[in-house]
């Protein structure tokens, strides 16, 4: 059907043959993106003008306008109608009965209608009163009645952008930035508004305000396709909801994107984040560019001044290009950063002497001079250097290897400057690598950024710790490739080491620094995951690592790379705690590259406090219990001014006796109390005293509020343990009265065994989503399969539990390796369930 057959179907101007042909253009399944939203337009049109002239007679000095987005010609499915009734004031009756007659059908097919009836003057002063409609009007479209009215209305509003931009486009810009400190940046979003967060819809509708101001205008390559391709996502959102919505739910994207023609979700995102990406930085541009030129506005009166009173000495002074100061343009001032790099106007651009295609290390010249300056590269310097200059050899100069070490550590101007590199294509030239990582979207709660942002927040992070380490550039490079292999199959830390290896010869660093930044790049998880995850009084826990790292110098800058690797991805990922046993961890490590090997774990001595409490617990036959609060990491490598609280210390002490963990545990989770660490172990009694007590040492943290009374906490432990207590149906029962919102369904849990991890126990770890109870199902499951928990080591990221046990058989030897799959599998059948 093409789009005048469709039009003649709602030619009678009946709600019914319009709804008709609207649903058969919308399902159709051969017309798409711009051409279906024009042809929704067009019918549109048609109809809204059906219903105008539906009276039959021709109302003078009345027309009907569409603005916004329908103005633009951009109905997608959901869209709202923006319509301005425009009439001369002559007749109000026949006006108020025209809108009737115009908006009811409107309201009966359940189509959005933004809708308003105003004179030209009335238009005119609500439009010099909200920024917002003065926008709609700029893209006002006349669809019936009097066209004389119309183009007298849009010749006004926009004669009065262009007399009040001065004004009205720094009203703008703020209102811009507002929105984006509300919504976010689209370009990183897992969940991104496609219309209100920065670089959407609205911000390309702003850029074309500015350019219909004549003030300023924006980079246009790739603008329009980055717009339309918002735009198609937004149709096929509508689409696949039924709902005007304009944010790209989890839950939907799958569907969003089949109809789209894409792979996958994540593809959909990439190109969704590719566009926004376009539209940011051709803001950032833009609104650089209407400061500047309001900012000469503002000042060519006074120099107009200087010149009249000096004119003697302004014509004795000759301008670079040959003329007098006094005739023409005053000279802007050029400011010298570096070989072929001076700063003009607040921006970095090229020296005339410069000559990008004899000079392959001016790209990375100009960025680190305009890092370093806190100074953007100038859009213009940009594009000269991405079309002319000569790519670097291999491998690279060692000014080139330096000058991009000197960008990386310039802190957080780096993250301008890579971008505007990055939006001409620099980034790939100079590190063809870095294709597979840009816009890559990580599905991770944790993660803020996409991993090729990630990168570079990571090296920011990095620059405030190139004092702590002896080979500054070494962790700075390692934190730009530390998650390089995210873009390839399989373990990202394996694939980045093979990929850091060839980058880091390329750019001109020699045998032995490579296998220290492949090293980096392969490890880059491990201080975090053993500290978090693993024992690390057995001494197969600090062999291990020292083995991996090798020598002192590389600890030092893994344990540097690994804190900017973690606040560079969240708040979830880095704390005063996890600092604290990463901190811990690297002392003893260091101690064994240092050829002191640890010592095999003794029993340790019981504490005074932890002899009071067994010998009570024993003496009462229950439970006894201590709540400890501490805030000081034990090793932070520098003071901390205002030191988070770590968690509070639990000790209890229980007569030895089956379910203590499920126990300890569900009372735990009834009082929503996170754990953090948990260890267990058996100990003797005094001499004289016959028997044995179970001590827990817990760090446990409350969820939110205070934490609960330690006699609450020893009440609900003695009703545990004698039975009373149901947990299972407490923790239900509160789960069934705070049911989870519907969401996008998590992966199964899964449960392994780490292979000689340790020579006390058996490792089995879990990985699953996080959920209250989580630890007293598992602690029940392994109770149940007659396994002892020596300790646990609990880690949360997000959403998502990592948690190591160490356990051993009744008589305290790790497990046989086939028993001990028996346990994991079972262990996993019981949370899958």
């Amino acid at each position: 059907m093409t789009s005048t057959d469709v039009t003649k179907e709602a030619e009678d101007s009946e709600p019914g043959g319009y709804a008709a042909a609207r649903l058969r253009l919308l399902t159709e399944g051969a017309r798409s993106g711009p051409p279906r939203r024009t042809a929704l337009s067009a019918l549109t049109d048609d109809w809204l003008s059906g219903l105008f002239q539906a009276g039959g007679e021709a109302l003078r000095g009345v027309s009907l306008v569409a603005v916004g987005g329908y103005g633009r010609g951009e109905l997608s499915p959901r869209s709202d109608l923006d319509l301005l009734l425009l009439h001369d004031g002559s007749d109000d009756k026949a006006v108020a009965a025209l809108a009737d007659r115009l908006w009811y059908p409107v309201w009966d097919l359940g189509l959005a209608l933004d809708h308003s009836v105003r004179t030209p003057a009335e238009a005119r002063k609500t439009a010099g009163e909200d920024l917002k409609v003065q926008l709609g009007l700029l893209d006002a479209r006349h669809l019936a009645g009097d066209f004389g009215l119309t183009a007298a209305l849009r010749t006004t509003v926009l004669a009065d952008w262009r007399n009040q931009a001065p004004k009205r486009l720094p009203e703008l810009q703020e209102l811009c930035a507002e929105r984006a400190e509300r919504q976010g940046e689209l370009q990183y979003l897992l969940e991104p508004d496609l219309k209100e967060a920065r670089g959407g819809l609205r911000d390309a509708t702003a850029l074309r305000a500015v350019a219909a101001s004549w003030l300023a205008d924006a980079p246009r390559e790739g603008l329009a396709d980055a717009r339309r391709r918002l735009l198609d996502v937004r149709d096929a959102l509508h689409l696949a909801t039924g709902r005007a919505t304009d944010r790209l739910a989890l839950q939907e994207q799958d569907q969003v994107a089949a109809d789209l023609g894409l792979l996958d979700a994540d593809t959909l995102l990439r190109q969704v984040y590719e566009a926004a990406r376009v539209i940011s930085y051709a803001g950032d541009v833009t609104w650089r560019e209407v400061g500047r030129v309001l900012r000469s506005r503002s000042v060519r009166p006074r120099l107009r001044k200087l010149a009249r009173e000096r004119s003697d000495f302004l014509r004795r002074a000759v301008a670079g290009d040959g003329r007098a100061l006094g005739g023409g343009k005053p000279v802007p001032e050029r400011s010298p950063l570096a070989e072929g790099v001076v700063e003009q106007d607040g921006e970095v651009v090229l020296a005339r002497t410069a000559r990008p295609e004899r000079d392959p290390v001016l790209p990375l010249r100009a960025a680190a001079a305009a890092a370093q300056a806190g100074i953007p590269l100038s859009l213009h310097a940009v594009r000269r250097l991405a079309a002319t200059a000569r790519p670097l050899p291999t491998p690279w100069p060692v000014e080139a290897r330096e000058q991009l070490v000197t960008l990386l550590g310039s802190g957080r101007p780096t993250v301008d400057v890579w971008e505007a590199l990055e939006a001409e294509g620099l980034i790939t030239r100079l590190l063809p690598d870095w294709e597979r990582v840009r816009c890559r979207p990580q599905r991770n709660a944790v993660h803020l950024w996409t991993v090729d942002r990630h990168l570079i927040e990571t090296a920011v992070r990095a620059s405030e710790f190139t004092r702590r380490v002896h080979r500054p550039d070494l962790l700075l490079v390692a934190a730009l490739l530390h998650d390089i292999g995210k873009g390839w199959p399989g373990d990202h830390s394996v694939v980045g080491e093979t990929i850091a290896r060839d980058v880091a010869a390329r750019i001109g660093f020699d045998r032995s620094d490579v296998t220290v930044l492949a090293t980096l790049v392969r490890h880059h998880l491990l201080l975090v995951e053993t500290a978090t995850r693993r024992d690390l009084d057995d001494p197969a826990t600090v062999r291990a690592v020292a083995e991996a790292v090798g020598t002192e110098s590389t600890l030092e800058l893994l344990h540097a790379l690994t804190e900017a690797d973690a606040l560079a991805t969240g708040p979830a990922a880095w704390s005063s705690w996890r600092g604290s046993l990463v901190a811990d961890l690297v002392k003893r490590v260091s101690a064994v590259l240092a050829g002191n090997p640890p010592a095999e774990p003794e029993a340790a001595a019981p504490t005074a406090e932890q002899e009071r409490l067994a010998v009570e617990a024993f003496r009462t036959g229950g439970p006894v219990l201590a709540l400890r609060a501490q805030t000081e990491p034990p090793a932070a490598p520098e003071p901390v001014a205002d030191p988070e609280p770590l968690g509070v210390q639990l000790l209890i002490a229980v007569p030895d006796q089956p379910g203590v963990l499920p126990a300890v545990a569900g009372v735990l989770a009834m009082h929503r109390l996170t754990v953090r660490a948990a260890e267990l172990r058996s100990l003797p009694l005094p001499d004289g005293v016959e028997g044995s007590v179970l001590l827990l040492a817990w760090r446990v943290a409350a969820e939110y509020g205070s934490l609960p009374q330690a006699a609450r906490l020893r009440a609900d432990l003695v009703r545990a343990l004698d039975g009373s207590l149901d947990i299972a149906a407490r923790l239900a029962e509160r789960d069934a009265a705070y049911p989870r919102r519907r969401g996008v369904l998590p992966p199964p849990p899964r449960v392994t065994v780490a292979p000689a991890a340790s020579r006390l126990a058996t490792v089995i770890e879990v990985r699953a989503q996080d959920a209250p109870g989580l630890l007293f199902r598992i602690g029940r499951a392994l109770e149940g399969a007659g396994v002892r928990v020596r300790s646990a080591h609990a880690s949360t990221l997000g959403s998502n539990a990592v948690d190591a046990f160490y356990v051993t058989g009744p008589e305290g030897a790790p497990l046989p390796g086939e028993e001990a799959g028996d346990v994991a599998k079972a262990l996993e059948e019981v949370l899958r369930g």
